[in-house]
């Protein structure tokens, strides 16, 4: 039962040739299934998978952790690549009107910059859920992640539009990917809007598994206070994560916390980065 994931999009590049591009894309190899996280936000993650010689035609699924731009904007360019019927599972509220909003009132279209029938015209059949769906025996969706604890909060500014109103966007839609292995749980993390240690609980009660062997992906912290890093370590600490590979919005005052508290467990998760378990 061999596990292998593949970073084909991240803010930073780990290899020559590879290009780097604000936002996520990871394959993930597992079972004979070959699911694509998030398609980045245009062409990187196309670039990186010829560079890596991964074949999109032979994709299974497609899922998507939240509606931002920055993980859905490659969805055209990758249904193009894929050129078949593909499921892709989201939650529903993956087409909501997403904005982030300033104090100088320049607000920002922050979703999905694609009609959804443009996308099905290309061959995306949607399965929009709010629950966990299981991709295999071993890889499943979180679906709707609960909010355990008290330090974990979706920042203000993210917002949905309806009409003429915005209003503050819960993020229902984040989720992550949860994998069994024998060494115990992988997590693969897209934002993690809702809460890295959220995931992580929610991951343990819908596996029934307690051990998380490793996290790959962003963990929001590149807004998060100091106080509310610190709490984050406290907690990874007492979940005995052996690896934490760290990607995209976890942000780099955060990372480099998180390398000096971690040490050899800890490494950046950048695109062309590949790993077995």
């Amino acid at each position: 039962m061999s596990l292998r994931i593949t970073t084909l999009s991240e803010n930073t590049a780990g290899r020559i040739d590879a290009l780097a591009e604000w936002g996520l894309s990871i394959l993930i190899e597992m079972d004979g299934h070959k699911i694509l996280f998030d398609t980045g936000l245009n062409m990187s993650a196309i670039h990186n998978a010829d560079l890596l010689r991964v074949d999109l035609t032979q994709l299974d699924r497609i899922v998507l952790s939240h509606g931002h731009r920055d993980h859905t904007g490659g969805l055209y360019k990758m249904l193009n690549r894929i050129n078949k019927q593909i499921e892709i599972i989201a939650h529903p509220d993956v087409w909501a009107n997403k904005y982030i909003r300033s104090s100088s009132g320049k607000d920002r279209y922050l979703g999905i910059p694609f009609a959804r029938e443009a996308l099905e015209g290309l061959g995306a059949s949607f399965n929009l859920t709010k629950e966990p769906v299981w991709l295999s025996d071993n890889i499943v969706t979180t679906g709707e992640i609960p909010m355990y604890t008290e330090y974990e909060k979706i920042e203000p500014n993210l917002q949905v539009k309806e009409g003429e109103k915005f209003l503050p966007d819960p993020l229902w839609d984040d989720q992550a990917i949860i994998i069994k292995t024998e060494k115990g749980l992988v997590v693969i993390l897209g934002c993690a809007h809702r809460g890295t240690i959220n995931t992580l609980h929610h991951a343990q009660k819908l596996t029934g598994v307690e051990t998380i062997h490793m996290i790959i992906g962003g963990m929001h912290l590149i807004y998060a206070a100091e106080e509310r890093i610190y709490l984050t370590i406290g907690e990874l600490r007492g979940f005995n994560i052996q690896r934490l590979g760290v990607s995209h919005c976890t942000g780099l005052p955060a990372s480099a916390i998180l390398a000096q508290e971690f040490g050899d467990s800890f490494f950046f998760n950048n695109a062309g980065n590949q790993i077995e378990v």
